[in-house]
C-alpha cells in the first residue's frame, strides 16, 4: 500500500449515499514531486508548479477528489489543516501549504448536487493514517465506474486501489489509484476483461475497442463515447530523487494504466499520475519508474476487485461472468 512508504499518511472522506468522496495523501514535511497528465479531459489544481523548471521543489499533500470541477474545493481543506499544523512553504510571513489536486467525474451516479467541499477535504486529513488503507468504494473511488461505451448505466463499479513492492536495499515503490476509466479493466496476465461495459443482453462484457471498431463509419449516435472519465494515481518511493526524476517516474508509471485499462488516455479521460519522493534511499530513476508501472497496474486491479455494488452499478465481484 502507499502507506508502506514511511511518513506518508492517507485519509478518506466518503459519502456512500451521494456516491462521492475525496482522498488525501499527506506528506507534511515536504515531498519532491512530479506529475504527468496523459488524458485530455483533466481537472487539476497546482499542477503547473510541478514542472521541473518551477521554483517550488516540494509538496505537502496530494488531493484526489470526486465531484468533477466542484471537487477541487476539497484541496482547500487540506491547505487549512496543514496551515493549522504549521506545515508549508516558508515565505517568511507565513507557511504556504502546496497541495496539488486532481478530480474525477462521478456526478452521473448518486447525488449530482453533493460534491466534496473544503470541509470534506479537511475531514479526510483528520482521518489520515499511516496504517492499512481502506480500498474499493472509499474516498475518491466511491463513485468511480469503468467501461462506459454503452453509457454509465451499463458500466461496472470502479474504486480505489493500492499496491506496493519492496526490493533489495529497502527501496519501496507504491501506488494509490482511483479508477474511473472510460475503457475496460483488463488482467494483463490473461488479457481478460475483469470489469467493463456490460452487454445489454446475454451477460458478459463488451470489448470496448472491438465494439467501437465494428461500428467505425456508422452514425456517431450508435456509439456512446461519453465525456467524463478519469483515472487518478499517486505513486511514491522512499528513494531520494530530484524533481526531474520524479517527473520521469510519473511518465513511466502511466505504462501501468496502459497494461490494465483498454483504451486509456482517450479524449474522454483526464488521466493524471503524481509521483512523490519521500525518503533518503539511493535508487536508479529507471528502476523506480519501471516498478511504479508495475504497482500501478496491480493497484488498478485491486481497485475493481475491492469495489462493491453501489447506486445500481454492479461490482465485478457480484457478476457471474467467466
Amino acid at each position: 500500500m502507499l502507506t508502506d512508504i514511511p511518513g506518508l499518511k492517507v485519509g478518506h472522506w466518503t459519502n456512500a449515499e451521494a456516491a462521492t468522496g475525496c482522498t488525501v495523501v499527506l506528506c507534511p514535511d515536504g515531498a519532491v514531486a512530479g506529475v504527468d497528465v496523459r488524458g485530455t479531459a483533466p481537472g487539476t489544481r497546482e499542477v503547473a508548479l510541478l514542472d521541473p523548471v518551477c521554483a517550488v521543489q516540494e509538496v505537502h499533500a496530494i488531493m484526489l477528489s470526486g465531484g468533477s470541477a466542484f471537487g477541487l474545493a476539497a484541496a482547500d481543506g487540506a491547505v487549512r489543516w496543514l496551515e493549522e499544523h504549521k506545515y508549508g512553504f516558508n515565505v517568511g510571513v507565513a507557511k504556504v501549504p502546496i497541495v496539488p489536486s486532481a478530480i474525477l467525474f462521478d456526478l452521473p451516479i448518486g447525488k449530482a448536487n453533493v460534491r466534496p467541499t473544503a470541509e470534506d477535504g479537511y475531514a479526510a486529513c483528520l482521518n489520515a493514517s499511516s496504517g492499512p488503507i481502506p480500498l474499493g468504494n472509499v474516498g475518491a473511488g466511491t463513485g468511480a465506474t469503468v467501461g462506459k461505451i454503452l453509457g454509465v448505466g451499463q458500466s461496472t463499479k470502479g474504486g480505489l486501489g493500492s499496491a506496493s513492492v519492496q526490493i533489495a536495499g529497502g527501496i519501496i515503490v507504491s501506488a494509490l489509484v482511483a479508477v474511473n476509466a472510460f475503457g475496460d479493466v483488463v488482467d494483463p496476465k490473461t488479457g481478460q476483461i475483469v470489469a467493463g461495459a456490460r452487454k445489454l443482453r446475454g451477460g458478459g462484457f463488451v470489448d470496448t475497442v472491438a465494439f467501437a471498431s465494428s461500428r467505425a463509419g456508422q452514425a456517431a449516435a450508435r456509439v456512446s463515447y461519453g465525456r467524463f472519465n478519469t483515472t487518478l494515481a499517486v505513486v511514491a518511493t522512499n528513494a531520494k530523487l530530484s524533481k526531474v526524476a520524479m517527473t520521469k517516474v510519473a511518465q513511466m508509471a502511466h505504462d501501468g494504466m496502459a497494461r490494465t485499462i483498454r483504451p486509456i488516455h482517450t479524449h474522454m479521460d483526464g488521466d493524471v499520475v503524481f509521483a512523490l519522493s519521500y525518503g533518503k534511499k539511493r535508487a536508479d530513476v529507471n528502476l523506480v519508474g519501471a516498478l511504479a508501472a508495475d504497482v500501478l497496474a496491480e493497484g488498478i486491479l485491486t481497485a475493481v476487485n475491492h469495489a462493491t455494488t453501489l447506486a445500481g452499478i454492479p461490482a465485478a465481484r457480484d457478476l457471474s461472468y467467466e
